[in-house]
């Protein structure tokens, strides 16, 4: 979403993570994604660091005004103990701890962010701010393990910060698929539309 927003020109390369190509692991031996790498050859193998990458060159939605220890803590709170709570949630057979004791800790999360969500229509202002857009996809794949659990919840208000981003026409963008890379096949440029966020 950050490379969207501030229009910075990469080629895309979609990745099976059952079949990692070779030319990933050579430059990425972790194996995971999104992996980004510049031209100086440099690679950036974490969400944040790429996004930061893209906002500092371009920030035309003022995603990086005002960011702070707060956010800094909320980024930080998600990458760590949330991402640990959701892992354990989405797949409880890899893990000896019960899914609803995962699913608990994670929800103690959540209604932090809803109380948050009292004074402002996001986190950290009236308008999306950078801790949003990385806290996003994460709570997005919470959401999903279980619907109907998650309607069930009193997170009206974060509920509204969810829907407002899945149904953006940013997020659509973004969720665009395209074919499964091969070694050596022809390079597909994001050479899309302008994108922006407004709010609705």
């Amino acid at each position: 979403m950050a490379l969207a927003v501030a229009r910075v020109r990469y080629e895309m390369r979609e990745i099976a993570l059952k079949a990692k190509p070779e030319d990933m692991l050579r430059v990425s031996p972790k194996g995971t994604v999104p992996v980004l790498v510049l031209p100086n050859g440099q690679v950036l193998e974490e969400s944040r660091d790429i996004m930061l990458f893209a906002l500092r060159q371009h920030d035309p939605e003022d995603w990086l005004s005002d960011f702070g220890p707060d956010q800094e803590f909320l980024v930080a709170r998600n990458d760590g103990p949330f991402k640990t709570f959701l892992d354990q949630y989405k797949y409880p057979g890899r893990y000896h701890i019960p899914m609803e004791s995962a699913r608990e800790r994670g929800l103690e999360i959540l209604m932090d962010l809803e109380s948050r969500l009292a004074d402002s229509a996001f986190l950290a202002a009236d308008q999306p701010r950078f801790v949003d857009v990385c806290l996003f996809p994460f709570i997005r794949q919470f959401a999903a393990v279980d619907p109907i659990w998650m309607e069930q919840t009193p997170l009206d208000r974060l509920s509204k910060w969810l829907a407002y981003f899945v149904e953006s026409a940013l997020f659509a963008h973004v969720m665009t698929k395209f074919p499964v890379w091969e070694s050596g096949a022809p390079a597909v440029f994001n050479d899309g539309p302008v994108i922006h966020s407004p709010i609705d």
